[in-house]
């Protein structure tokens, strides 16, 4: 391949994965604009976006506040006793809504390095944090494949191999799916620390 094309391909990826994420958060923007545009009735650009911010505020508000935490336990409840739909909750739940010893939530609660298969590296993970019911040395660990950090395995590993990564759990998504062209200083640090 010659060095023109080389560049005019280069270039041209590099502009694609620029303009993604710009295109999907504008995409995002107004489709929230419009829609909420369109239930409320309104016509004015932009303000179907801050309605909606207030309306998620507003709903964090209530759901912390103690009439909001009681309606939860009651929906907690019911969808824990509903046959078909329980299953689904709880896995849900499990994911998203599990507070860790941290403050974080769920399997993306923490972010760890654990040994790859084959024993020579690391790998990124996502924990709870959460021993394992009858096994209190061992953890599950979301390992996501790169860049689509919705996709990858679920492994069952000694808490003492997994490394904690003092980073947030939204840093390294967003290493992820840069495919690691983006790489947080946290994450150099604990894989020397890991290789000590």
């Amino acid at each position: 391949m010659g060095p023109l094309k080389t560049h005019l391909r280069n270039k041209f990826v590099a502009g694609v994965l620029a303009a993604i994420p710009v295109a999907v958060t504008f995409f995002i923007l107004w489709y929230v604009d419009s829609k909420a545009r369109s239930v409320l009735g309104i016509t004015v650009p932009f303000l179907g976006i801050a309605v909606a911010l207030g309306a998620i505020y507003v709903l964090g508000l209530f759901v912390t506040s103690l009439v909001g935490k009681f309606l939860i336990g009651i929906t907690d409840w019911i969808l824990g006793h509903v046959p078909g739909l329980r299953d689904l909750y709880r896995a849900w739940k499990q994911v998203a809504l599990t507070d860790t010893q941290d403050g974080g939530f769920g399997i993306f609660g923490r972010v760890v390095l654990v040994p790859d298969e084959e024993g020579r590296g690391m790998v990124i993970g996502f924990t709870s944090g959460h021993a394992l019911e009858g096994d209190p040395e061992a953890c599950c660990v979301f390992i996501p494949a790169s860049p689509n950090p919705t996709r990858g395995r679920l492994h069952f590993i000694p808490q003492s191999r997994c490394v904690r990564v003092d980073l947030a759990p939204q840093e390294a998504i967003k290493m992820i799916i840069s495919g690691g062209n983006y790489v947080p200083r946290a994450l150099g640090d604990a894989t020397a620390g890991a290789a000590t």
